[in-house]
């Protein structure tokens, strides 16, 4: 086997990748690093085309990718068991759109010239709304694609200045519309509240954008400020105030208030949808602690409970990939760390943890959380409250420690 860094000490075998694979769901994550701008606030792995000059380029992280996607699957194929069916690819960045509808066929592609779908698979693409089209959305259906999420952000266009979102305010909900009529049964448009300068009724216009274009998932993250982004910049001069706790909580409340009512559910902490088959399903593998492939630069991997992640610079995972896969370093995680990992995303869910995953000592924990109204429990499961999705991250600490 390829061993999964090379120059450093790595797993030797197929089996140790896989050991604990229990040939449950599995996901594709595909990561594509370009982006024609970069937004102030985003701090993922991603490159402009000036930052890039001729290090990279679409092609050569296309040809870099059906690579990697090969010598994964030859890992695959040194087992005993047959190779998983792929349940859900998910292609994110980045901006994934800027490939064009071809490009994105291609990309799904290359999956499918490498691995097997499962008959029902779901296949997500990101997607920034300007760089979208009634004939981009109908070549991505052609090719197989099932969903599509869309970057909207907000509808206020003060607030898409102090993001530096490019896309006009109206652009998002357009896109969506064009989504569905090209076939897209599953649309997701994605909300950043607390931005500064923004208002109450900011947050509603850009609620009432996404319930008019009729879309069955809604994504919704309060802004945080990154170290090393520009937003964080200003934010220490003292040009832009920092997000405030007690506006996100009431802009979260607020949100959830007006989703609920027109029938959009949460069923993760910031996820809302309209029907169970609108959840984004690969998302729920990674918060179920299934195991997924990512491929391209910067990519994580989750498989048998070892971890491993790619060297990030396009240019640098092109290198690799022609020695072998391309990750940057590895870990197989403890039982104990799996537990944490479990705990800390399990809870977050609107099904909530199995109390039989707590300790003696977690249980007591888990009563003192239900003693604060954070959370219920219901049968066999803790379950969050209203005001426990608010303080998830401190439910979470409390069971832990």
């Amino acid at each position: 086997m390829t061993s999964i860094a090379a120059g450093t000490a790595a797993p030797d075998s197929a089996e140790f990748v896989l050991r604990d694979f229990g040939g449950g769901p599995f996901g594709i994550y595909v990561h594509v690093p370009f982006c024609a701008t970069r937004c102030g606030y985003c701090d993922f792995n991603t490159y402009t085309a000036g930052e890039l000059g001729s290090s990279a380029s679409p092609q050569s992280w296309m040809d870099a990718l059906r690579g990697e996607l090969s010598t994964a699957a030859e890992v695959f194929g040194e087992l005993p068991s047959p190779q998983p069916r792929v349940s859900t690819i998910f292609v994110g960045g980045g901006t994934p759109s800027l490939l064009g509808g071809d490009g994105l066929a291609g990309v799904l592609d290359a999956v499918r010239a490498n691995f097997t779908l499962a008959a029902d698979a779901e296949v997500t693409t990101e997607s920034n709304p300007e760089s979208t089209s009634p004939r981009f959305f109908e070549r991505l259906r052609d090719a197989g694609f099932t969903r599509v999420s869309l970057g909207m952000q907000s509808a206020a266009e003060h607030v898409l200045r102090v993001l530096d979102r490019t896309h006009t305010p109206g652009r998002a909900v357009e896109a969506a519309r064009e989504a569905r009529a090209a076939g897209f049964d599953h649309v997701n448009l994605d909300l950043i509240y607390g931005t500064p300068g923004e208002s109450d009724a900011d947050l509603d216009a850009s609620l009432d954008a996404v319930l008019a274009a009729g879309v069955d998932h809604v994504s919704a993250y309060s802004l945080i400020v990154e170290d090393g982004t520009a937003l964080a910049r200003r934010v220490r001069r003292g040009e832009l105030p920092a997000p405030d706790d007690d506006v996100l909580a009431a802009r979260y409340e607020r949100i959830d208030a007006r989703l609920a009512a027109a029938g959009l559910t949460w069923y993760e902490v910031s996820n809302w949808a309209a029907t169970d088959s609108a959840r984004c399903r690969h998302n729920l593998g990674y918060w179920d602690g299934g195991d997924w492939l990512g491929a391209g630069p910067g990519a994580h991997s989750h498989l048998g409970g070892v971890r491993w992640w790619n060297v990030k610079h396009p240019s640098r995972y092109a290198d690799r990939v022609r020695e072998g896969l391309p990750a940057a370093g590895w870990e197989a995680l403890t039982a104990a760390e799996q537990h944490t990992e479990r705990v800390m995303l399990t809870a977050r869910l609107r099904t909530g943890l199995p109390l039989a995953e707590l300790d003696e000592s977690e249980r007591r924990s888990a009563d003192r959380v239900i003693a604060d109204g954070l959370a219920v429990r219901c049968a066999d499961r803790l379950i969050l409250t209203d005001r426990g999705r608010l303080l998830a991250d401190a439910v979470v600490r409390t069971l832990l420690t």
